[in-house]
């Protein structure tokens, strides 16, 4: 993942904003009535070139193994190319029941389309993942760099358009949509209308994108290490950050982990793992890595 990589991460703030102040009133609106959240941690991908010393030698299905390990992946393969329906099924057959898959929109609706004469595209989306059944978790759509707010309303159409059965989040990283009050105000009360996550986006060279701000009942975090040291101490801060979301009551966290040079990902997953289960008591399985021995990589 290119986006937001920076030649010199020691030379970056990597300091956590605070919360945007209705943040509060958007989980004790809709607070969680469990004693605990649901929480799904993954990488972005899970092929093997990618995941480097990550898989056992010999092994045969990559996600088979990877779904012993995690109990989610971001499915940023949906984004280059719409799968059949029998894809789907093949997926979902390899994976336990406690396994979700969270696919990305397909660019020719949010890239090339840019949210225009989307309705076909979509439905040739869905017809595919909704194979994916109960382990199919919440779809994002992210948008270019380039997609501004002057298209507010293809937004608004989309949002009207999309099934309110199937969880989306959405991301944008044009800096006016959270840089304009009005326009961010706009956004947000779209998005809560509609129950929809605002995805946070954590990487280094776009730190205006940490803006803090819930929609609904679901933290949809997107993080990308710099495959530096700092990588830990910020994963230490989401921590802290999630704790207290949940102490206001957030009942679903999705959280994954991209690198630039991907290898760090499991390892980096492991320590947020172990950080949360024993920040918030949950169980999460830590997954093996070949690095088993090193607490930390870099």
């Amino acid at each position: 993942m290119k986006f937001g990589k920076v030649d010199n991460p020691e030379t970056v703030d990597f300091s956590f904003p605070e919360d945007h102040p209705d943040t509060a009133a958007v989980l004790s609106a809709n607070k969680n009535k469990k004693k605990s959240p649901q929480i799904y941690i993954g990488c972005a991908k899970w092929n093997r070139q990618d995941l480097k010393n990550f898989y056992p030698r010999g092994t045969k299905d990559e996600l088979v193994y990877y779904a012993t390990q995690f109990n989610a992946i971001e499915l940023n393969a949906t984004f280059y190319r719409n799968f059949p329906p029998s894809q789907f099924a093949a997926w979902y057959d390899k994976v336990p029941e406690n396994f979700r898959f969270f696919p990305k929109v397909n660019q020719m609706v949010s890239h090339l389309k840019r949210l225009l004469d989307f309705q076909g595209p979509v439905e040739e989306y869905l017809d595919g993942v909704v194979h994916l059944k109960e382990k199919l978790g919440t779809v994002f759509l992210q948008m270019h760099n380039n997609f501004a707010p002057k298209d507010f309303d293809r937004v608004v159409s989309f949002i009207e358009f999309w099934p309110d059965e199937i969880p989306l989040a959405v991301e944008f990283r044009h800096t006016d949509w959270f840089n304009d009050p009005g326009v961010a105000a706009e956004l947000y009360h779209l998005l809560e209308e509609n129950n929809i996550a605002n995805i946070i986006v954590d990487t280094a060279g776009r730190r205006d994108l940490m803006h803090m701000r819930l929609t609904n009942n679901e933290a949809f975090v997107r993080y990308v290490g710099a495959n530096h040291e700092s990588d830990y101490d910020r994963l230490d801060e989401w921590v802290a950050r999630l704790k207290s979301w949940v102490e206001q009551g957030l009942g679903h966290i999705h959280f994954f982990v991209h690198q630039n040079l991907e290898k760090a990902s499991p390892l980096l997953s492991a320590y947020l793992i172990k950080k949360l289960n024993k920040e918030l008591g949950s169980s999460l399985s830590v997954p093996h890595t070949l690095a088993d021995g090193q607490q930390k990589l870099f």
